[in-house]
């Protein structure tokens, strides 16, 4: 019921949230190219629509992938669970959280597999390159990336490292992929990074983040418990180029072949 009360509010909310971008393509168009806009109706309904999408949607991230996100790390770091499966005697490892970064690993992959602006991105690149990229196999190297950055930076939260070291160890390795990949696929790498923060992912990587810092003893939940989203846009960059490098690699061996036959 109280989903229901909390409706209106967030409608209004979020008019007011999208108003801005009406009113900067509205006046463009009106102003700037100055024509009229085509099939007036069919767009006010459309930007309608958006409006109960996005609304219906917030509330749903609260009502669910919030608190589900939050509750999985909860019970997982718990002393009750850990007690059970813990493999090393004395105080708690990190190896004793061995759950944590199965779950981790799972959900990025899962939830970055079913990215709507994955698959997006994925059509659009093999269209573009003529069938030469995979869609299944540009979503699968992704995800792939998206699910080890996100443990890695599971990780990080138990052990309470820095975490500008990872991101700065990431990145090295990016700029050493980019001089060896193939130039062709270098800005796909870098944007399949950017895709994976969007609508199913963000929620669940940020209420992992937060229900671990929460848990685990000696973490912040300013200060540890965000963060993640960075893992998850590094690991495809990397797993992207080095997928295109196998590729070149397995490519170049077949031609050597057949000259050698």
């Amino acid at each position: 019921m109280q989903l229901i009360y909390d409706l209106p509010a967030l409608l209004f909310s979020t008019f007011f949230d999208i108003l801005p971008i009406a009113v900067i393509i509205f006046s463009f168009q009106l102003f700037v190219i100055r024509k009229r806009i085509k099939n007036l109706k069919k767009v006010l309904m459309g930007m309608f629509y958006v409006l109960i999408g996005i609304t219906f949607f917030l509330l749903g991230l609260e009502a669910a992938l919030f608190p589900i996100g939050r509750s999985m790390a909860l019970q997982l770091t718990s002393p009750e669970f850990l007690e059970s499966v813990r493999i090393t005697a004395g105080a708690l490892q990190w190896q004793d959280y061995y759950w944590v970064f199965i779950f981790a690993f799972a959900v990025g992959a899962s939830s970055t597999i079913a990215e709507p602006a994955l698959i997006a991105v994925a059509m659009k690149a093999n269209e573009v390159s003529g069938g030469a990229i995979g869609i299944w196999g540009l979503r699968i190297a992704v995800a792939v990336g998206a699910a080890t950055g996100l443990a890695l930076g599971s990780y990080r939260i138990i052990i309470g490292a820095p975490m500008h070291y990872f991101i700065i160890a990431g990145y090295v390795i990016v700029v050493i992929q980019t001089f060896f990949s193939p130039k062709s696929i270098i800005p796909l790498a870098y944007d399949s990074g950017g895709v994976t923060t969007s609508t199913v992912t963000v929620p669940l990587v940020t209420a992992l983040g937060l229900g671990l810092a929460e848990s685990v003893p000696g973490r912040s939940p300013l200060i540890d418990g965000f963060g993640l989203i960075a893992f998850v846009c590094l690991g495809p960059i990397i797993t992207v180029m080095a997928y295109a490098q196998l590729s070149a690699y397995k490519n170049a061996r077949a031609v050597k072949k057949l000259k050698l036959s």
